[in-house]
């Protein structure tokens, strides 16, 4: 099993399984990988933390404006490793 800090295995695991394409999945692989908040993404873009963790698992799509926002903010932040 891997070190998922802070975040509960069932949301891990369904965020492994969830298809990849989803700018709401590369946001929870990220925030896995790299112990930030839930909450702290739910304040950063303006949704529920609800919202976040169906993003994660992929139940939910991010509108295209949110996808828009998480993928600048993923290139930002990868672009910082």
């Amino acid at each position: 099993m891997s070190d998922n800090r802070g975040y509960s295995n069932k949301i891990a695991v369904a965020n492994r399984k969830a298809d990849v394409s989803s700018s709401g999945v590369k946001l929870g692989r990220f925030c896995i990988e790299n112990d930030k908040s839930v909450l702290d993404m739910a304040v950063k873009f303006n949704v529920s933390r609800i919202t976040i963790y169906k993003w994660f698992d992929g139940s939910w799509l991010p509108n295209k404006a949110h996808e828009r926002k998480i993928l600048r903010f993923l290139e930002r932040e990868n672009g910082r490793a």
